[in-house]
Formats: C-alpha cells, sequence, structure tokens
C-alpha cells in the first residue's frame, strides 16, 4: 500500500472510529477497531493502529477473538464486560494486603515529629508517602498513593480560618444589643455605618492575589520581589458602610493607621456623602471591630469622635463587635469583599489606582462606592492625657458600657 493510499485509508478509519468511540465499551472498541483492520487487509492493522491509537497487539487479540466467534465460539462471560472475570491488573491492595493499612496509619498520625512515625517532622506530601511506603518494603507509586488517598477520602486542603478562640461570656448578647439598637436607628432613619481599616497594601508594580482574563502567554509583569518602594510607600483604606443605603466610602491613606486617621475617614464621608443623605439626622450609629484605630480602648479615638460630634452638632453612638469577631463586620462582607474581587488580579501601581479600582465597584444589589487620597500624615503614638480624656462627653450604655457609648456634643477645640 502506498503513502497516499494508507494515509486516506487512516483518514477514513478515523472518521469512523470518531463518531462511535463514545458509545463503545473496551471490548467492543477492540472489536471494530479489528473489523476495520480486517476490512483493510494487508496492512489493515497498522493503518487502524494509527487512526485510532489503540496497541497493534490490542487489534491482534482482537482479530483472534473475532475468527474464535466466527467458528461459533461464545464467551462464557456476560457480553457487557469488557474482560473475562478475573481479567486484568490485580489491585495494589490485593497483592499487598498491609498497604492501605500502613498509608493510613501514616496520614493519621497528627503529631508532626513523633518518633514512631518515619515522617518525623516532614509534611505528608504525595511524594514523602511514596517514599515512607517504599521504605516500609512496598512497591507503590504517585499515582497508586493518589488513588488509595482518594479511596480513604482524603484530598489536599489549605488551613481554614474558622478556631476564633476562647468567646467572651457576653458575645451573643452583645450582638443581639447590636442588632436591636441598629434596627431602632434604621426604623428611625437615622444614619447607621459600619466602619474598619482594610489591610495595608504595596503601592507599585507587585502581584496582586487573583487572576483577570488577559490574551494567552501575556500575563501582566510584576516585581519578583515585595520590597517597599520608598518612594510610593503603602495605601491604607479606610472604609465606612453605609447600612441602609447600601453605599460605601474609602478613604486611601498614604500615611499610618492611627484613630486620627479613622475618625477623618468618617468626616469626609459624612461632609461627601452623608448629609446630602441625611440633612435631618439627630444622631449618628457606628458599629465597628473591638481594636485596631477604632478599638474601644483607644482614648485617641473617643478624643477625634468627641471633636467630630462637636462639629457635627450631633451625638455619635459607638457599638463595638466582641473580641475576635472583626469578621462579621457588615462592612467585610457588603463592601471589602467586592473590593478585593474587583481588584484581584491588578498590580496597584499608585494611589489613584486603588481609588479607582475601589469606585468602580458594584455589585447587583447596587452597591456605589466613592474614594480619595487622604494625603494627610498621622503621627503614630499620639497620646491623650487624663485631662484630654475627661473633656470626653461620653455616656455608657447600660449594657457592656466598655463596647456601647454615646458621645455627645460638648466643648470646642
Amino acid at each position: 500500500m502506498n503513502k497516499a493510499r494508507s494515509a486516506q485509508v487512516v483518514a477514513k478509519i478515523k472518521e469512523r472510529y470518531d463518531k462511535v468511540k463514545d458509545h463503545l465499551t473496551e471490548r467492543t472498541r477492540r472489536l471494530f477497531v479489528t473489523s476495520e483492520a480486517m476490512a483493510v487487509g494487508y496492512g489493515g492493522i497498522s493503518a487502524a493502529a494509527k487512526a485510532t491509537g489503540m496497541a497493534p497487539s490490542s487489534i491482534g487479540r482482537g482479530k483472534e477473538e473475532i475468527q474464535k466467534i466466527e467458528g461459533g465460539w461464545q464467551p462464557e462471560w456476560d457480553a457487557k464486560r469488557s474482560r473475562r472475570p478475573g481479567g486484568g491488573r490485580k489491585k495494589a491492595t490485593e497483592k499487598d494486603p498491609s498497604l492501605l493499612t500502613e498509608l493510613k496509619d501514616l496520614v493519621e498520625s497528627t503529631t508532626r515529629g513523633d518518633p514512631q512515625s518515619p515522617l518525623l517532622w516532614t509534611a505528608r506530601s504525595q511524594r514523602n508517602l511514596v517514599s515512607a511506603l517504599q521504605a516500609k518494603g512496598h512497591s507503590v507509586s504517585m499515582k497508586t498513593v493518589s488513588r488509595l488517598l482518594k479511596q480513604l477520602g482524603y484530598s489536599l486542603q489549605a488551613n481554614s480560618k474558622r478556631m476564633e478562640g476562647a468567646q467572651h461570656p457576653d458575645r451573643n448578647e452583645q450582638f443581639e444589643h447590636i442588632s436591636e439598637t441598629v434596627r431602632q436607628r434604621l426604623q428611625a432613619h437615622e444614619p447607621v455605618i459600619s466602619v474598619d481599616a482594610k489591610k495595608r497594601e504595596l503601592i507599585g508594580p507587585y502581584k496582586n492575589g487573583g487572576r483577570e482574563l488577559r490574551p494567552k502567554g501575556d500575563p501582566e509583569q510584576v516585581n519578583v520581589h515585595d520590597f517597599v518602594d520608598k518612594n510610593k510607600g503603602h495605601g491604607t483604606p479606610y472604609g465606612v458602610y453605609d447600612l441602609d443605603k447600601n453605599s460605601g466610602w474609602v478613604s486611601v491613606g498614604i500615611s499610618h493607621d492611627t484613630a486620627e486617621f479613622a475618625v477623618q475617614a468618617i468626616r469626609t464621608w459624612w461632609n461627601e456623602m452623608g448629609t446630602p443623605l441625611y440633612p435631618d439626622a439627630s444622631c449618628l450609629l457606628i458599629t465597628a471591630d473591638g481594636g485596631g484605630s477604632n478599638g474601644y480602648r483607644l482614648r485617641l479615638w473617643k478624643f477625634e469622635l468627641q471633636i467630630l460630634a462637636n462639629e457635627l452638632g450631633i451625638p455619635i453612638s459607638v457599638c463595638h463587635l466582641p473580641p475576635g469577631t472583626s469578621k462579621w463586620n457588615k462592612i467585610e462582607h457588603r463592601l471589602f469583599s467586592f473590593i478585593t474581587k474587583n481588584w484581584r488580579g491588578k498590580p496597584l501601581i499608585t494611589h489613584q489606582t486603588i481609588v479607582e479600582l475601589i469606585a468602580s465597584t458594584t455589585t447587583k444589589t447596587g452597591l456605589t462606592v466613592r474614594s480619595i487620597v487622604d494625603n494627610r500624615t498621622y503621627a503614630k503614638g499620639r497620646r491623650i492625657s487624663d485631662k484630654q480624656l475627661a473633656q470626653v462627653n461620653i455616656e455608657p450604655h447600660k449594657f457592656h458600657g466598655d463596647w456601647n457609648y454615646t458621645i455627645y456634643p460638648s466643648f470646642k477645640t
């Protein structure tokens, strides 16, 4: 058979095979390919093997089976089976009965460094499991270990942040208090905001987690190392989320995340968004976590809120989330989570880049966000004296006055 004729035969066999291969079992596929090879005659096995990828030896076995069938032979097993009973390679666990048990013992050892474990301080990767099993005399491969791990119900998993540590005994009561306070204020059409600082971001051509669509083979180039560019520094987004209007404000600071910066962000939100939305507001409610620049123990936070209350001429109430529950803050999952999704895979080249990415964040529920760069410098370590703290006109609430309080306008600064 010449080359041109051979190529035509291969192409026709492949065309017919591709139409039916997905509907055939291993045995019927072998018989179909063998029939094609026998129909061609001389050179048929080679042509069928090229067209289908089936090994010539399999086609040869198929030819023997067809010849037996033509002679009146009937298989002793169910025609739906691909192989006769007992055919095929034996399972690794059948040839090595102790393999599965020893693999399970290796994986289930809970203490790294256990002198009884051959893994010692080694991570439980498949490669190390294979080495440990081979050292015990088992003949296994990576594929075998992978299959057995799936059989045992194991898969690669990262750490999951679920453990919140010791819970404060008044945790649930505080959440109920916050919920009821927020409900009353919203029902009265008073402004209620959730505030927090997002993690500080490096400014410049640095890798940002996530992926975005780009031409194949053309990822955006970023720095290999995350060394801080002193000329560009960091960006600290401080957010204000309006629970009633589903809108957000983010001030991107170039300095330190201090209580002065946090209150300035709230002040800017009020001037830019709060006043137009709540012209008749008689009070402001802030929900915040218990630490950071808006922590309930922070003197500077309360001192700066006093200044803001004096400027606005209305009382400011604050309800802090219980310790260890910052992720329950509304701003985390109603604003920050969507900002993170929106800028994933995009290097934060400049502060303005951060502002534009934040401001372009939207959701199907109608979230709108505005953002600016706060170019002020905020000093770290600023201390408030007892005399200054005494000037804060603060009234603790009946329930947990350290977490819940109202600051009333009192003095001019």
